[in-house]
């Protein structure tokens, strides 16, 4: 049986640590945003550990496309 390829559209938004936290780029900092606080954009800059559920479903996601 062949290899699995891997997604490249998840593999280019998603960064794993060395420990297997799986970590992403918060949405909402691209626009609009004269109308957001320094604080709120500041906390959109910090990357985001996805919970468990959104790791199970994005591992899901990646298998069953390929």
């Amino acid at each position: 049986m062949p290899k699995q390829k891997t997604h490249k559209g998840i593999s280019k938004r998603v960064h794993v640590t060395r420990r297997g936290k799986v970590v992403v780029r918060r949405s909402g900092k691209r626009h609009l945003a004269s109308s957001k606080s320094r604080k709120r954009k500041r906390r959109l800059s910090r990357p985001a550990e996805l919970s468990s559920g959104a790791v199970r479903r994005l591992k899901d996601m990646m298998l069953r496309n390929h």
